[in-house]
């Protein structure tokens, strides 16, 4: 008996079931797919402090490439283990090469790339909430002039290039 209302249940459900598998019309889509892929992030770094002299700044390199057909800009960036975060240049002042905040952000011309690096445009990681030491990971948002972001987690390498790239010293000497 039991065996019977058994079938007799799974007879009844059968049509729901098979019409639950699919349906003959694909639906549409409710979003339009981009044309061009977005900015790609490679070989991100940031520079270890363990060793440094001040253990509370530091800053982040990576290379970024544009496969679109219009610039885009990196025009700012965000990380939960440092109180402030701006994007800099090292340009000459003065007949001395100093670091600052790069004003409108930092281009990523179009079919091309742009190498953040020791010497040129970082990402300035400052007021640091404690010591990085190399294999430490460090969340980093990229925000871009397309409206889209890049959520990373950037691994902490040891840097043993001069510590005036990346400590300023006062400008009074």
């Amino acid at each position: 008996m039991k065996t019977k209302l058994l079938t007799a249940a799974l007879v009844a459900a059968l049509p729901f079931l098979l019409s639950a598998c699919g349906s003959a019309e694909p639906e549409p889509a409710t979003q339009e797919v981009a044309t061009t892929p977005g900015i790609l992030v490679e070989d991100a770094w940031v520079r270890a402090t363990t060793g440094a002299k001040d253990t509370t700044m530091t800053a982040a390199f990576l290379s970024l490439t544009n496969p679109g057909d219009t610039d885009v800009k990196l025009t700012s960036a965000t990380s939960p283990a440092a109180g402030v975060v701006q994007l800099h240049e090292m340009a000459m002042q003065g007949g001395k090469m100093v670091m600052r905040e790069k004003a409108g952000g930092i281009t990523v011309p179009a079919g091309s790339h742009t190498h953040l690096s020791p010497g040129g445009d970082h990402i300035m990681l400052m007021s640091l909430e404690q010591p990085l030491a190399p294999g430490d990971e460090v969340p980093l948002t990229l925000k871009f002039s397309d409206n889209t972001t890049h959520d990373l987690k950037v691994p902490v390498k040891a840097f043993t290039e001069e510590e005036e790239h990346y400590h300023p010293t006062p400008t009074s000497k």
